[in-house]
């Protein structure tokens, strides 16, 4: 049997350098690739609650302007008020109804998006405590820090409240009457 030859390195292959700065590590670049995308997914949050912010916008103001119709209505007298303004008002209660149902549906939306948001904050955190063990220690301190959008801050009382209850802070009390 043939022995095995090794040969040595030749000079093409000891003059390949690799991009990347020799102090860097493949653990530091897997770090720094976290959080990149740990940032991408902190911005695709914002940006879904921001579109959640404009659709609820869109329908208090809506809302708002059917209400304001409907009291006009309702201000008639009953003696003086048509068969048309009768309908009419039918017809703005029915509509109003309706928007209140799809801002609660969007109400349990952003509810629903909020706890998945937690437990896939915690399987990421688990994550990367069992693969940074040490590097995630030394910055926290030991603490669990939890990031929070700053929507979240500034409205938490828009994910943790009823619908109806939203519906009176935005358009008023008749709102969560009705």
């Amino acid at each position: 049997m043939p022995a095995c030859v090794c040969f040595p390195p030749t000079m093409e292959e000891e003059d390949v350098v690799s991009m990347a700065d020799s102090s860097i590590t493949i653990d530091d670049i897997e770090g720094e690739l976290f959080k990149i995308e740990r940032i991408r997914d902190i911005l695709v949050r914002r940006e879904s609650e921001l579109r959640y912010m404009m659709d609820d916008i869109q329908l208090c103001k809506e809302i708002t302007r059917l209400k304001r119709e409907l009291q006009k209505l309702v201000s008639i007298p009953d003696k003086a008020k048509t068969k048309e303004d009768r309908a009419k008002e039918e017809e703005l209660l029915q509509q109003l109804h309706k928007l209140v149902e799809t801002r609660d549906f969007l109400v349990d939306d952003v509810e629903f998006e909020r706890l998945r948001e937690r437990e896939e904050d915690k399987e990421m955190a688990d994550f990367l405590q069992s693969k940074f063990p040490k590097s995630l220690k030394n910055r926290s301190g030991g603490q669990d820090r939890r990031v929070t959008s700053r929507a979240q801050q500034t409205s938490s009382p828009f994910v943790t409240k009823t619908g109806l209850t939203l519906l009176k802070e935005c358009c008023g009390f008749t709102c969560s009457i009705m």
